[in-house]
């Protein structure tokens, strides 16, 4: 009689489908309550983490989620320099 064995190995868990999701341009700004142009254009612009598949643009969920924590923390204005307070050109009388 031959007996068959077969070969497991061992296997971490896969993530879940929703933080591996991959999403398109009309469910990212769903997600995020915006126009499809608002995420075209932030795309566009390497804004928001995007990549692009046969042309069409494609987001990770878990690198938007990420992204949105960075933004709450860093604030959207981050790279722009606050302007100098104007001088007063009356003096101090």
């Amino acid at each position: 009689m031959l007996a068959l064995f077969t070969r497991t190995s061992i296997r971490t868990m896969p993530p879940s489908p929703a933080e591996s999701a991959i999403m398109t341009i009309g469910e990212v700004a769903d997600y995020l309550k915006v126009t499809e142009r608002t995420i075209y254009r932030l795309a566009g612009a390497k804004q928001i983490p995007a990549f692009k598949v046969g042309g069409s643009w494609r987001f990770s969920k878990a690198d938007l989620d990420d992204w949105i924590t960075k933004q709450s923390i860093e604030g959207p204005d981050k790279n722009k320099t606050a302007s100098p307070p104007k001088k007063n050109d009356q003096g101090d009388k």
